[in-house]
């Protein structure tokens, strides 16, 4: 199966090396590129690609504005969104994951991690590569504003299970790394992810990462 890419970023020569990179892959294609937000918006509505990879910085409208059109609450189709960071921009990323992207990437990342990232973020199964995830969400903990676990009542609704897989999802971990550690299987980890994301009506694990913090639950 195929998985359809629009490229966004006001620097025509980093769309050019994504495209020539991602090209090279037998599942992934590129169906659009865009230099600014808004572009960006319209192209997708009218593409319906699977991933946009969203720079943040850009002209008429940043990344993450055109991240909260596409994916924000209240979007009926959201559309799965990768942003481009890098560690001078980190105070964006908390914002860009609230507007609805559904993970993050280092632009000055390896190929091969953004092919991996294009592709985890597809799958809806994870946020991100675990270290990628968890590297940055640690230098980010502290931009996090504290929200009262008691304002959540859902949360207590968990059952201990959830919680420590809920635990887990937050501090990156994949599906299958969950399973290792928990002794279950990847099956059983995926029923008790969905299990938290209802109870506490989560979109998807982006939204669970960021409760988590917020709460102080990691």
């Amino acid at each position: 199966m195929t998985t359809r890419l629009i490229l966004v970023d006001d620097q025509p020569l980093l769309r050019t090396g994504f495209r020539m990179i991602l090209s090279a892959e037998s599942d992934l294609e590129v169906v659009g590129e865009a230099g600014d937000g808004a572009s960006a918006v319209a192209l997708a509505r009218r593409l319906k690609p699977d991933v946009v990879l969203m720079d943040i910085r850009m002209p008429v409208m940043d990344g993450i504005a055109a991240t909260r059109e596409l994916a924000g609450p209240g979007v009926e189709e959201p559309i799965k969104i990768l942003i481009l960071t890098t560690f001078g921009l980190d105070e964006y990323v908390i914002e860009s994951l609230r507007a609805g992207a559904s993970g993050f990437l280092l632009k000055d990342a390896p190929a091969e991690d953004l092919v991996e990232a294009i592709r985890i973020v597809a799958s809806g199964e994870a946020l991100l590569a675990p270290s990628i995830t968890r590297r940055l969400l640690d230098r980010l903990a502290s931009k996090f504003p504290p929200v009262n676990e008691d304002s959540i009542p859902a949360l207590h609704e968990l059952t201990e299970r959830e919680l420590e897989v809920l635990k887990l999802v937050a501090r990156g971990l994949s599906n299958a790394e969950i399973a290792e550690k928990l002794v279950i299987s990847e099956t059983t980890v995926k029923t008790h992810v969905s299990r938290v994301l209802a109870k506490l009506d989560l979109r998807d694990r982006v939204q669970a990462v960021i409760l988590s913090y917020e709460t102080g639950l990691v």
